[in-house]
């Protein structure tokens, strides 16, 4: 088992979340957790739009925020923009995200 997936912020006032992004898929999906080589445990997502001028980062944003009924504004990308491993910080009550993400994810354990 690596390292969780998400983590509480310090200041408690939302989460981290570590996620692996597959653009030009054939569909847009949260594809459960994988492990990367440094034992770091990503959600894995997918998304249609191409890796071109923050168009899959941005089509990630609205699938999270459609899928998990958050609001845009609350989902920044911090780290990762150009790479398809990226950094998340989802604004919110810390336990109720982390609850809703265990569901995207199939129910795989943090």
């Amino acid at each position: 088992m690596g390292k969780p997936f998400c983590e509480k912020l310090s200041d408690g006032t939302g989460i981290k979340v570590f996620l692996r992004l597959t653009p030009k898929a054939s569909r847009n999906a949260i594809a459960g957790v994988g492990v990367d080589g440094n034992g770091q445990q990503r959600v894995r997502a997918t998304v249609t739009a191409v890796p071109e001028n923050g168009k899959a980062n941005t089509a990630l944003i609205k699938l999270l925020a459609k899928t998990a009924k958050w609001p845009k504004s609350s989902v920044e990308i911090v780290a990762g923009h150009t790479d398809r491993n990226k950094v998340l910080e989802i604004s919110g009550d810390p336990d109720a995200l982390i609850a809703q993400l265990h569901e995207l994810t199939g129910g795989q354990d943090i």
